[in-house]
């Protein structure tokens, strides 16, 4: 039952926030459920590809993906994010090490997707379009290891290498994001780094949540639920690091 309500309250916060599942779930399933940070990772994945499913075939629907730039996206993407899910399962023994790295890629998207909220500017820089490859690299590996990071960073990445409108940059980062989700879970499937029964107690309170999330999403600002949340994720992020460097 308290699977079900985390993953209810998982899906609120995303439909309240914006914020991707992967970051909030892989955290709470470690420091609240001692889940296993190999076994969080690939439940996590899996559990923010089916959040993603229905927003993704929205904005599929009102051809608010850019495939040439997906494509791009995806050539420097899914070869990382292979290598960051065989990573974390050749780490998995060196559980200090793994919880330190998860916790460093959560500050590092918080503090980017806080840092980008607070300035509400929506590009910093502007980089050649041939950086989107190597950014993209980045990002599947650290979505492989950790299952964070594909949302904020994605995001800042297209705003900064594209002239995309803003509603074509959250579409196809949300595509890259579940490509990426869907490859990294299977692989983590496949090396036995998945809890089926806990990803379906999640995944019952997420599809609650989510409607209950997207509906006061429509009638709020979501400012100051996002600011909050990002606040808290990092806090987590520095717990998972501090609680691995005191051990």
């Amino acid at each position: 039952m308290l699977e079900v309500l985390l993953g209810l309250l998982i899906a609120v916060s995303i439909g309240l926030t914006g914020v991707g599942g992967g970051t909030i779930t892989t955290s709470v399933l470690i420091l609240g459920l001692e889940i296993a940070p190999e076994v969080a990772v690939g439940t996590a994945l899996l559990f923010a590809l089916c959040a993603k499913i229905p927003a993704g075939l929205i904005y599929w629907q009102q051809q608010q993906v850019h495939p040439q730039t997906l494509v791009r996206l995806l050539a420097g993407g899914v070869p990382a994010v292979v290598i960051g899910s065989f990573l974390l399962h050749a780490l998995k023994s060196y559980r200090d090490v793994v919880l330190v790295g998860i916790g460093l890629i959560v500050l590092v998207a918080a503090g980017i997707n806080l840092f980008v909220t607070l300035i509400k500017v929506p590009s910093l820089f502007h980089l050649a379009p041939g950086w989107m490859i190597a950014g993209a690299e980045f990002i599947g590996l650290e979505v492989g290891f950790s299952s964070a990071g594909a949302g904020a960073l994605g995001t800042l990445l297209l705003l900064n290498t594209t002239r995309l409108s803003l509603q074509a940059v959250v579409g196809t980062d949300l595509w890259f994001g579940l490509i990426l989700s869907a490859i990294g879970g299977g692989i983590h499937t496949v090396l036995g780094q998945f809890d089926l029964w806990l990803f379906l107690k999640l995944t019952g309170g997420g599809v609650i949540g989510s409607l209950a999330g997207a509906w006061p999403a429509q009638h709020v600002s979501q400012r100051p639920f996002r600011l909050g949340l990002l606040v808290w994720m990092i806090g987590i992020g520095s717990h998972l690091v501090f609680r691995s460097l005191m051990r």
